[in-house]
């Protein structure tokens, strides 16, 4: 079945005129999509390989060597001049984000190694996308190891694989394509900077649009192959505009006029480091070129800026990205450039064909849900700017996804034991290996230098990392919480964890209680800046139904256990200790929070100010088995000063 057409996508002009120019200039770095599930973001991607121009391999060889130029440390190498070479179609190879780092980077045939002292390396898929267009669908999800090796495969343009000793490297040159729903959570920032531009996709409210994108796809679904050949010659114009345009990319000029308004858009909107002005510098070449012109013009550092910027401009995770237009264009009015004036057609005037209807604007989040409880309520308080905060860990040793929290079983880390094969394979390890073959070599019959290596011979490394753990945030949002000053510093606190909890790559969720019950505000999620968001609009007001947000919690995290089993919890209560709704609230709330203790590592962030305190807080962390924190010791700095000034007394 042929895939869908990319000239067959309705509207999204700007994401079609990034893909177009990372086509026609692979150094510029790539295209992330982010945007809304069900907006074709796959689609247009996926279609966007039959538009490239074919590449020339070096025949047999597993690396897509040029022939012209090939890799001097090919492991099929070395390639003699001349070698025999084909012609083959441009790939598009997909990286499922549950991949092993073995399938990403390849492998070494242990086995092999041992026994006939060769090295047998089987390339992954860093190798496949080599010369081509590197796909991760969800990349915001994907697992920290393997973005550690995007991030050295990008920054070297060289894949390296390393096992016991040995060693083997190849190029790995991509353009890396990345989509994302950010409902989902964000990327880490240093793989954020490396895609070099970033496009907001949403669906179209306009129902005439609507009715046409349904009615393509249930064409294209009754028959692929005549949907397509309907399509087959704008594909072909369109691929024969990208050729051209990468054949006069060389030719094209970058005057010094046009390099002044890049830096000073850039120093304006306050990027880090100079990788911006770089990809702007390089997306402006690329646009003049698909416009056919020789020399970047103002029209073409606009249309660089707008897509290179936005995700540059984000200083925290709670950020939402976008560049301002006034913004934009007074830096490029204080840059004072020769040549024709602003283009009012924006970045959608050197799209592709099939533009359709300009998306949304940018920046159109939901409006985050309040408490939902009525009854005395309070303006929500904003929060304060969030600090470093204390690391807090769940007990024992777990088995869950990686991260940056608790310790775990995870693939990377240090090795602290070894675990025969089918058990839980991972990294080989050579040492152990050896030893389980070496007493049976001479009823094996060995002969020669190489050992007789047998399945049940291999070991692997058992290594001791970190994992991201499940932080349950359970908020008191009564009125005895409602004083201005008390409830910033309350959401101060919760949004530093927040950035913690992003940082370790965790999964958070929000129940909140007042009046007379709880609500699960915001179910458990990879995305922090929606419970950030949910926290910013979160009201006070009512009574304190202590129990009710303990059961609430305890219930989320029964559920949590069987959908998420691997990931641990840590509940987070965050009240001062009071119980005011119901009869024998207080009773009740300590039969609550001894469902929870001994099942659940908890913490309970003490709320309660003043200079007549109650404690109440820290008897709930004792019902709870839970660590007892003032407010004030969330900071990490905090907890160090407290530590040095004990140590310090005793030595006094």
């Amino acid at each position: 079945m042929k895939p869908y057409p990319f000239t067959a996508v309705v509207g999204m002009p700007d994401l079609r005129l990034a893909l177009v120019l990372s086509s026609i200039s692979p150094a510029v770095g790539g295209v992330l999509v982010r945007g809304e599930k069900g907006t074709a973001k796959s689609t247009m991607v996926r279609a966007l390989a039959g538009l490239l121009p074919g590449v020339d391999v070096v025949d047999a060889c597993r690396f897509s060597c040029d022939p012209v130029e090939p890799d001097p440390a090919c492991p099929d190498g070395p390639h003699a001049e001349g070698s025999p070479a084909h012609r083959r179609p441009a790939r598009l190879v997909e990286l499922p984000v549950g991949a092993a780092e073995d399938r990403v980077i390849g492998s070494l045939n242990l086995e092999r190694a041992l026994a006939d002292g060769v090295t047998d390396f089987q390339p992954g898929l860093l190798a496949a996308a080599h010369r081509g267009l590197l796909y991760v669908d969800e990349v915001n999800l994907l697992h920290d190891h393997l973005v550690d090796t995007l991030l050295d495969a990008a920054a070297m343009g060289r894949a390296t694989v390393e096992r016991e000793g040995v060693s083997v490297s190849h190029a790995a040159r991509f353009v890396l394509i990345g989509t994302m729903n950010p409902e989902e959570g964000e990327l880490r920032p240093q793989l954020l900077d490396r895609f070099g531009l970033t496009v907001e996709v949403a669906s179209s409210r306009d129902p005439e649009l609507r009715v046409e994108v349904v009615r393509r796809r249930l064409a294209y679904e009754a028959d692929p192959d005549g949907f397509a050949g309907q399509y087959a010659a704008a594909d072909a114009e369109l691929a024969a505009d990208i050729e051209a345009a990468q054949r006069l990319l060389p030719s094209v000029k970058l005057p010094d006029d046009a390099l002044r308004q890049i830096a000073e858009v850039c120093a304006s909107f306050e990027v880090d480091g100079m990788r911006a002005d770089i990809v702007t510098a390089r997306t402006a070449v690329a646009h003049a070129a698909w416009a056919g012109r020789t020399e970047v013009t103002t029209d073409d550092v606009r249309v660089a800026a707008r897509l290179a910027l936005p995700h540059r401009r984000r200083r925290n995770p709670f950020d939402a990205p976008g560049i301002s237009e006034e913004q934009l264009e007074q830096a490029l009015q204080d840059a004072e450039p020769e040549g024709p004036g602003p283009d009012d057609d924006g970045p959608g005037s050197g799209a592709p064909p099939e533009g359709g209807e300009a998306p949304p604007p940018e920046g159109g989040a939901q409006e985050p849900s309040g408490g939902g409880k009525s009854g005395g309520d309070q303006k929500p308080v904003g929060a304060g700017e969030a600090f470093r905060a204390r690391r807090f860990e769940v007990k024992g040793t777990g088995e869950g996804a990686a991260g940056r929290r608790s310790r775990a079983i995870t693939d990377n880390g240090r090795t602290i034991g070894v675990q025969p094969a089918g058990t839980k394979d991972g990294h080989p390890h050579l040492l152990a290996t050896v030893r389980a073959a070496a007493p049976h070599q001479r009823s094996r019959g060995r002969r020669g230098a190489g050992l007789v290596v047998r399945p049940q011979d291999l070991r692997f490394a058992r290594r001791e990392g970190r994992e991201g753990n499940l932080v349950l945030f359970c908020v008191d949002a009564s009125g005895s919480m409602g004083a201005r000053q008390r409830m910033r510093e309350v959401k101060t606190a919760v949004l530093s964890l927040l950035l913690d909890a992003y940082q370790r790559r965790d999964k958070v969720g929000l129940v909140t209680f007042r009046a007379s019950g709880a609500e699960l505000a915001l179910p458990p999620t990879i995305s922090v800046d929606a419970a950030a968001s949910r926290l910013d609009g979160l009201a006070t007001g009512g009574r304190t139904p202590l129990a009710e947000g303990l059961l609430e919690a305890a219930r989320v995290l029964r559920i949590e256990a069987v959908r998420d089993p691997l990931r641990r919890p840590l509940l987070v209560v965050v009240t001062d200790g009071r119980a005011t709704s119901g009869a024998d609230a207080v009773q009740r709330a300590r039969q609550a929070a001894g469902l929870l203790a001994g099942n659940v590592t908890s913490i309970v962030m003490d709320c309660e100010s003043g200079k007549m305190r109650l404690g109440l807080a820290a008897e709930l962390a004792e019902h709870l088995g839970a660590e007892h924190v003032p407010v004030a010791e969330i900071a990490a700095d905090t907890l160090a000063g407290a530590v040095r000034g004990r140590i310090s007394g005793k030595a006094a």
